[in-house]
């Protein structure tokens, strides 16, 4: 990745891998889940499918990524970073599913050590019978460690406003702008 750290001997953080998938979190972790409609159409969702899946949707929520291979897949590692100059965060994940079908394309990923929580989050394009385009984001978190409990509240903070940032660069994306 670029130089950096390589993650690739690294476990991820929380028991119970790929549960975004399943649309099911583990007792004890704060769960976040949206579903909103960013646009209409194949050619949106497929707008939307390929900038989920190329990383674009983190780049347009303003996070610097930085993956092991330019698409997401079961097994890459990506670190995210988000913040500015020397107080930039680094959040290093790895890919535990992905899925590119007609009507739903996207993945999630899980903590690994580094990381300022412990869990998984999801990011699915979702086509719905009516052409009507959604993204869903489903993510289960908690602090990884005390230093990160006893700043819970602005780690919450973050994590909300980061998930608007999702969710305007998703409309974006859909839009073709």
């Amino acid at each position: 990745m670029n130089g950096r750290k390589s993650y690739s001997a690294a476990r991820l953080t929380y028991p119970d891998q790929g549960l975004t998938r399943l649309d099911r979190a583990p007792s004890g972790y704060r769960v976040v889940r949206h579903r909103e409609a960013v646009g209409s159409g194949e050619e949106a969702f497929a707008r939307l499918a390929d900038g989920i899946l190329g990383w674009n949707l983190h780049r347009g929520a303003g996070l610097r990524v930085d993956p092991a291979t330019s698409r997401a897949a079961e097994g890459v590692d990506v670190v995210s970073r988000f913040g500015v100059g020397p107080l930039r965060l680094a959040a290093p994940c790895r890919v535990v599913w992905a899925v590119e079908e007609p009507d739903r394309a996207g993945f999630g990923y899980g903590t690994l050590p580094g990381h300022p929580a412990s869990g998984e989050e999801s990011f699915l394009a979702v086509l719905g019978s009516n052409g009507q385009v959604y993204l869903e984001l489903f993510a289960f978190s908690r602090p990884s460690n005390w230093f990160y409990r006893a700043g819970a509240p602005v780690t919450v903070a973050v994590q909300e406003f980061v998930t608007r940032r999702y969710l305007a660069a998703a409309r974006k994306l859909a839009a073709g702008s």
